[in-house]
């Protein structure tokens, strides 16, 4: 399928859910990324929080092209804002600025990345002191700081550098067990083939399960740098996953069941594959999270939920007697709620896991780790025990989402007013037994049965969610919803 055309003109600099993103040299240009990095680092300073008495302000980025140099280029912003740089020597997962953040008592960092956004993107994203992303009003403060125009003068020096990567995989190391998760994959014979997807994140596992990947039940695949990702997104989807569903299937079959894991771009997401070769996507790493540390850790917390995630993390909650907060899609409001109270583990189905035990902030490589002492704990490869947590507290068999671009901004608001007033009573068959209003429309159909739609609120997209007993029947409701919006 043909690429849609690049823009020739510049964006207007706004900041979405997380970050300022664009494409490079278009929207994301030295001369733009400076005083966008020199108004979020004087706002980093102007939120500190009392007692915090540091100039530092941590800078990463990924592996797209030109974020090396852009990183170090905006260094000198952050010297023109009377603060200190302090510059990840390598590219780093996004997590592992976050981290360097809490570990040094910085006033936050700045990450040059576009995360799982397609090759020609570029971006930047703004961690707090707390160790995850600024909220709303932070990054419209910083917006108001461009607007106003304050000139802010970039000053050349010499930036400190620091091994950003090997400080974030030490602290793992103190949070997990490696060496017993090294053990126990020899001791059940489990391959483990990692899909880092050309990102940051490559080498990170092999270098926390050393032992594993000596022993080769742990190898990587696509971990070299690709600034072009192979031709696709970074982002852990099974169309862009073909070559690792091959790599564990083969497995497999040759009598050595394998287990793949994949990270995203910028290491904040993770999707798995289990041993027959079967996407797993955080619909399904979810109910497995929650039953390991909630049953098997015995760690204290409610769970955390987006609308758009599968009834089974609820009925596994439930089932070990946790309570269930179900936020609208964005994982800020995870964060939000794991800043404030007790959570033992939030997600989103895109990908994004937190835990309470750790950071406020989605982080793959901390999750795989939990994902493998997951198997290695219940002895049983992945598709294995997701199976037997559908056995033991039900829910549905099939989910999938569908990205629908409508014909233009008219069309999006048409079907938003159209679905506000009017909410479909029945849906391919089905009588509505419920609306929810949490984050778009979701209309329940019945147990682990629903549909939900939800807008872009920058373009005219409508996503699809659909959670079903079966592959037919998602196919049939998703295809239902579609005709209902290109009929309007």
């Amino acid at each position: 399928m043909a690429s849609a055309p690049l823009p020739l003109e510049a964006s207007p600099i706004a900041f979405g859910t997380d970050g300022w993103r664009g494409i490079l040299g278009v929207d994301i240009t030295v001369e733009r990324l400076l005083p966008v990095a020199a108004a979020s680092a004087r706002e980093l300073e102007a939120s500190a929080p009392a007692g915090l008495t540091s100039r530092e302000v941590v800078i990463g980025y990924d592996r797209r092209f030109l974020a090396p140099e852009l990183a170090a280029a905006i260094c000198s912003a952050v010297r023109g804002a009377d603060l200190v740089p302090l510059l990840a020597e390598a590219p780093i997962p996004t997590p592992a600025a976050s981290w360097a953040v809490v570990e040094r008592q910085a006033l936050g960092a700045l990450v040059i990345t576009a995360s799982h956004n397609p090759p020609e993107w570029l971006g930047l994203k703004i961690k707090g002191p707390f160790g995850g992303s600024v909220e709303g009003d932070f990054t419209q403060r910083v917006e108001r700081r461009l607007q106003a125009g304050g000139i802010s003068v970039p000053i050349q020096g010499e930036t400190l550098r620091f091994d950003a990567m090997g400080t974030y995989l030490a602290g793992l190391k103190a949070k997990v067990d490696t060496q017993a998760l090294s053990d126990g994959l020899e001791r059940l014979g489990l391959q483990v083939i990692v899909d880092p997807m050309h990102g940051s994140a490559a080498g990170g596992l092999s270098r926390l399960l050393e032992g594993a990947a000596q022993s080769d039940h742990l190898r990587e695949i696509r971990s070299n740098r690709d600034t072009l990702f192979g031709g696709n997104p970074p982002e852990p989807l099974a169309p862009y996953l073909q070559e690792l569903i091959a790599e564990v299937r083969a497995s497999t079959l040759a009598g050595r069941p394998a287990v793949g894991i994949v990270f995203d771009g910028d290491g904040d997401r993770i999707a798995a594959v289990d041993e027959n070769g079967r996407f797993c996507s955080t619909q399904l790493l979810m109910p497995l999270f929650i039953d390991h540390l909630a049953r098997a850790k015995g760690l204290s917390g409610s769970v955390v939920k987006t609308v758009s995630g599968s009834d089974l993390m609820q009925l596994v909650a439930e089932d070990l007697g946790r309570p269930v907060l179900e936020k609208a899609v964005g994982f800020k409001y995870i964060a939000a709620e794991m800043l404030s109270s007790d959570v033992l583990v939030g997600g989103e189905e895109s990908g994004g896991v937190g835990f309470g035990s750790h950071l406020p902030e989605r982080d793959a490589l901390y999750a795989a780790l939990l994902l493998i002492e997951a198997l290695v704990e219940g002895g049983k490869p992945l598709g294995v025990r997701v199976s037997e947590l559908h056995e033991r507290c039900g829910g549905a068999a099939a989910y999938d989402r569908l990205d629908l671009r409508l014909r233009d901004m008219a069309t999006r608001q048409r079907l938003e007013q159209y679905l506000a007033s009017t909410p479909p009573t029945e849906v391919a068959g089905a009588a509505v037994q419920e609306v929810i209003t949490t984050d778009g429309v979701k209309l329940r159909l019945g147990p682990s049965h629903w549909l939900m739609l939800r807008f872009s609120g920058t373009e005219p997209l409508l996503r699809l969610y659909c959670e079903a007993p079966s592959e037919t029947r998602v196919a049939e409701v998703l295809s239902w919803a579609r005709q209902l919006a290109e009929g309007i």
